[in-house]
């Protein structure tokens, strides 16, 4: 028999489990990290609201575009409490994501143009590292590949 929901009393675990995909072990663990808070039965059973079917779901999208469970739990500190989010609420915790997503896309974009070149590096074995590193100038700015860390060429003086 499938759980259902229980509406003024709220989801059990096996309902939400089965509308998000997610198993009960994992709703458990991002219970544990904050990202949803059950309220319990006076038998002790988790019950959850249906904006958690939505929390959930941002979870798993967020985690799979590459967000950390902090930037995640953070973002989620916005919605508001008492109440179950509006389109706007979510709005604007989409904006800010958007606006990291747009960077990323930006710094990955950059990466595919200078794969195949100097990434400034400091290993000057390329020939044309000499053209856009001579004698590793850009390592002035610090370790690593500088240029695909979005430095320039132009910077390397």
């Amino acid at each position: 028999m499938k759980n259902k929901p229980l509406g003024k009393f709220g989801l059990s675990i096996g309902y939400v489990s089965e509308r998000t995909g997610l198993a009960p072990s994992a709703i458990r663990f991002y219970e544990d990290e904050g990202l949803v808070q059950p309220f319990r039965t006076d038998s002790g059973q988790r019950r959850f609201d249906r904006a958690d079917i939505r929390r959930l779901s941002f979870v798993m999208i967020s985690q799979g575009l590459g967000f950390s469970l902090p930037e995640i739990r953070e973002a989620l500190k916005s919605l508001p409490e008492g109440r179950t989010p509006t389109k706007r609420d979510w709005e604007r915790i989409s904006a800010r994501f958007r606006r990291d997503l747009d960077s990323r896309i930006a710094q990955m974009q950059a990466l595919r143009e200078k794969l195949d070149g100097c990434i400034g590096c400091g290993c000057l074995s390329l020939q044309t590292c000499k053209l856009y590193n001579p004698d590793d100038r850009i390592r002035r700015k610090g370790q690593g590949p500088r240029y695909l860390m979005g430095d320039r060429p132009s910077e390397a003086t």
